[in-house]
């Protein structure tokens, strides 16, 4: 987890192994400051955006960072890919199965230091299928923002195979391919506000 030297940064930033590290603390993710996103290819060359409007959780920084956890969940029926006849697809029991399973989690296992970033590695659970993920993660920043709150920003991203999860639907093109590619890139930009103690 990097921190930029044109990043403005708090006091509250540690130096730990030659690398900058958010203070220690548990820290809630601001949705409305943050983003989660799916990408798909479409017809074999597009890409399509989806993102979940409805998500939240805790990043607890320890003291020694490869101790911090993670726990996110997400309200399945709040993807969004601005296409209202898409959106209704991808909430039926062909994909998310919204009205089955209504949330998405994910669960830290272990938090591991690779250079200046990070490996989050966890257990992520859609469909009520669990599988095992990991994020690469960056830590871009602490700051003090203009109402006393010390907050943290992050990226990740990972990818996912969605038939694991149980969403299998497609349809095969006449040239050849399938209309959805089977592998989501997952990008997260994350701002998470320190809690007192």
């Amino acid at each position: 987890m990097n921190t930029s030297t044109t990043t403005p940064t708090a006091t509250s930033d540690r130096i730990a192994a030659g690398t900058t590290d958010p203070a220690p603390g548990s820290y809630q993710i601001d949705p409305s400051h943050s983003s989660l996103e799916a990408v798909a290819r479409h017809l074999m060359v597009s890409k399509v955006r989806g993102r979940f409007g409805d998500f939240g959780g805790t990043i607890v920084v320890a003291d020694d960072v490869t101790q911090s956890r993670v726990e996110v969940e997400i309200d399945a029926a709040s993807i969004n890919t601005h296409d209202v006849q898409r959106d209704g697809h991808l909430r039926s029991d062909d994909f998310l199965d919204v009205e089955r399973f209504g949330k998405l989690r994910f669960v830290s296992t272990q938090v591991e230091r690779v250079g200046s970033d990070w490996k989050v590695r966890g257990d992520l659970t859609i469909r009520d299928v669990t599988q095992a993920v990991t994020l690469d993660v960056s830590y871009l920043g602490q700051l003090s923002d203009p109402w006393g709150n010390t907050r943290a920003a992050f990226s990740a991203t990972t990818q996912l195979d969605r038939e694991s999860f149980g969403m299998t639907w497609n349809q095969a093109l006449e040239a050849g391919g399938v209309v959805v590619g089977k592998t989501l890139n997952i990008e997260l930009e994350i701002e998470a506000v320190l809690q007192a103690e």
